[in-house]
């Protein structure tokens, strides 16, 4: 095992950059390519298409995409008691935060006479997607089928890929019908989001797709919400990435069990640990190597770790800095007065502060949504919310009086702009006004 060990200060700006380069950006344009053959592919063939490429990527044979009856009654036998209870209490903490969120309609008069309005509607038809390559995920089914519930979405189906016998997981079958998802696909991939964008014979189109994923899930999504006929995407989700922030009073074995929890999501996740303590830094390589030992995906642990980093910085306020310029889908902040440094985080999908706040909380009970920006998006992306499951109507209403008091701006600046229609429309109402 191999971690790449830097010191920030004597990088130069152009090692900084490939020091903070995720792994799953290095085949960009071939992944393109290809993700554009199975989405075009899909868009042509439909359900022929998808039967095809589950056979060729997930080794199964499918008599049928949806899920049955049956299928639920037997996965919710496969599950105990206590798992069952488990998820419920997830769910519970998820739509309480996710409740919280719900805003009053905006009502507000800008001018005598001039009432401006925000109105809330639900989109309309949702697909959510559930991955399922290295581990089945049914916190991914909680996270995104809560939020469209609550949201009011009349269409909500789920897509995630099937086990080798032909089955979705029994965890994510029984967590969508606790979340009022009816209906259940078993289709995983770029194919699955194509599926869900454009329809087949068998999958509804949706308006926008939810839900994490691999490189090429995150490709289909951006390359079919660039598509008008396509559907809009959530935001850039992709392999999972965390950044831990430590000092000198940080514990190696808090530190390197947060980072070994991401790196088994993916061979192409990334785990990144930024301080200022090169003893920290050397304890947690041996804490990491030790805890490898006694847990299981050992292959993808070890494929994650080997294009990880820890960059040794001269302060905390650099350490910001660094993630800052990373911009972590999870950023987690094991140093002292952890809250104390909160407001220097400006790019960051979630943050987890302090040495009792395991990123495995947000992935799965705390109450935050853990479908987070990737690849660098926390820039300009922020985490799932009820928001995204919405849309925001304006709406004005003038008064006569209004659009007399008013009307004059919009002329003025309509012939600023040479739109002499523009104009006319006020005008002639306002004539109508003079002769009244």
């Amino acid at each position: 095992m191999t971690i790449s060990f830097v010191s920030w200060s004597q990088l130069t700006p152009d090692e900084r950059r490939a020091a903070l380069r995720r792994p799953a950006q290095e085949d960009g344009e071939e992944l393109q390519q290809k993700v554009r053959a199975i989405v075009a592919d899909v868009r042509t063939r439909g359900d022929a298409a998808l039967h095809e490429y589950t056979e060729r990527f997930d080794g199964v044979r499918l008599d049928a995409l949806e899920v049955s009856r049956s299928e639920y009654a037997a996965a919710q036998a496969a599950l105990s008691a206590e798992q069952i209870a488990a998820l419920e209490r997830a769910i519970a903490n998820v739509r309480a935060f996710h409740e919280a969120q719900r805003a009053p309609t905006l009502v507000l008069e800008t001018s005598p006479g001039v009432v401006c309005e925000r109105h809330y509607r639900p989109i309309d038809a949702v697909g959510l997607y559930v991955p399922a390559g290295v581990a089945p995920l049914p916190s991914a089914a909680i996270m995104t089928a809560v939020p469209a519930a609550i949201a009011g979405c009349r269409t909500r189906i789920l897509c995630t890929p099937p086990r080798k016998d032909g089955t979705a997981d029994p965890a994510v079958l029984v967590a969508a019908q606790l979340c009022q998802v009816e209906r259940v696909f078993k289709v995983g991939g770029a194919q699955a989001i194509a599926a869900m964008a454009y329809g087949t014979q068998t999958i509804p189109k949706v308006d926008k797709v939810f839900g994490p994923g691999n490189a090429w899930v995150t490709a289909a999504k951006l390359l079919c919400a660039n598509d008008p006929e396509g559907a809009a995407l959530d935001l850039p989700a992709g392999p999972s990435e965390v950044l831990v922030i430590a000092d000198d009073s940080a514990r190696a074995d808090f530190v390197a069990a947060d980072l070994l929890a991401q790196a088994e999501h993916s061979a192409d996740a990334q785990v990144m640990l930024v301080t200022t303590s090169s003893e920290l830094a050397q304890a947690v390589i041996k804490e990491i190597e030790a805890q490898m030992r006694r847990l299981g995906r050992e292959s993808t642990l070890g494929a994650a770790i080997e294009h990880s980093r820890i960059i040794l910085v001269d302060s905390i306020e650099a350490a910001f800095e660094v993630s800052n310029a990373y911009a972590p889908e999870h950023l987690i902040v094991q140093v002292r007065e952890p809250r104390a440094w909160l407001a220097h985080v400006r790019n960051a999908g979630s943050v987890f502060l302090g040495p009792w706040t395991p990123e495995t909380m947000g992935d799965y009970c705390s109450g935050t949504n853990h479908v987070l920006p990737t690849y660098g998006f926390a820039r300009a992306y922020s985490g799932l919310s009820l928001s995204d499951f919405l849309k925001r109507i304006t709406v004005q209403e003038l008064s006569a009086d209004g659009l007399k008091d008013l009307g004059p701006t919009a002329i003025r600046i309509a012939e600023l702009e040479g739109l002499d229609a523009h104009a006319n429309a006020v005008q002639v109402r306002l004539a109508h006004l003079t002769r009244s």
